[in-house]
């Protein structure tokens, strides 16, 4: 494992190092090795400071991140760590794992840039020496279409996609319903939003498909004797 100084963990986080101090004295970070007065951090550190930008990114606050930290180094039930994600716990379950386990899942496909991309967004988030997935259905689905031969690398660009689309259509159905109804029925009809989402993207995978007309075209004709 690759070890820092302080000003090398904050350039390969991208981040200015009295923020990786700021962090630090937060306790957002592990305590680092110390050899005399130099204090030496590791690839966990950078891990974690990945995962803090990415949940900043995604509107959480240091004090939220700082709850989840401390969460982790308690191990707490990854149902809790999902409610701290802002999951719902009905909709999704997170899955801790090791890394080897997720090596297992996504044979050859676990390098160091699909890993950055992961924690960038915030599929991933490290505790220790293992690893928490924020959604059983979008582990299972990634691992699925990578065994089909998709790489790992156009799944996570995917997903960063469709996260862009998500979100458009939640503040879509969020604004609607605040308008004409109240904020407050927004919770309580977040289900028929995703109703609509579900009928309309199976219409238009639908929409997608060749007509049966076109499909026996493409069938080879065996010539007759």
């Amino acid at each position: 494992m690759r070890e820092y100084r302080t000003e090398e963990l904050a350039e390969a986080a991208g981040i200015p190092v009295r923020t990786l101090r700021f962090y630090r004295e937060r306790k957002l970070l592990p305590p680092p090795r110390r050899e005399g007065r130099i204090a030496w951090y590791d690839d966990q550190h950078l891990a974690r400071l990945r995962t803090i930008a990415a949940l900043l990114e995604r509107g959480h606050t240091l004090g939220g991140i700082a709850e989840l930290t401390v969460a982790f180094e308690n191990g707490r039930d990854v149902g809790q760590l999902g409610e701290l994600l802002g999951i719902d716990r009905s909709e999704e379950t997170p899955v801790r794992l090791t890394p080897e386990a997720l090596a297992d899942y996504f044979e050859g496909e676990v390098t160091p840039e699909n890993l950055a991309a992961s924690l960038d967004l915030g599929y991933l988030a490290t505790d220790g020496e293992e690893i928490v997935h924020v959604s059983r259905r979008l582990l299972d689905v990634s691992s699925a279409l990578v065994r089909e031969g998709v790489p790992l690398s156009a799944v996570l660009e995917a997903g960063r996609l469709v996260r862009e689309h998500a979100d458009a259509m939640a503040a879509l159905f969020a604004d609607l319903i605040s308008t004409h109804i109240s904020e407050e029925a927004v919770p309580r009809l977040r289900p028929l939003a995703k109703s609509v989402v579900e009928a309309e993207l199976t219409m238009a995978m639908e929409r997608l498909r060749p007509p049966a007309a076109d499909q026996a075209a493409q069938v080879p004709q065996t010539p007759s004797s």
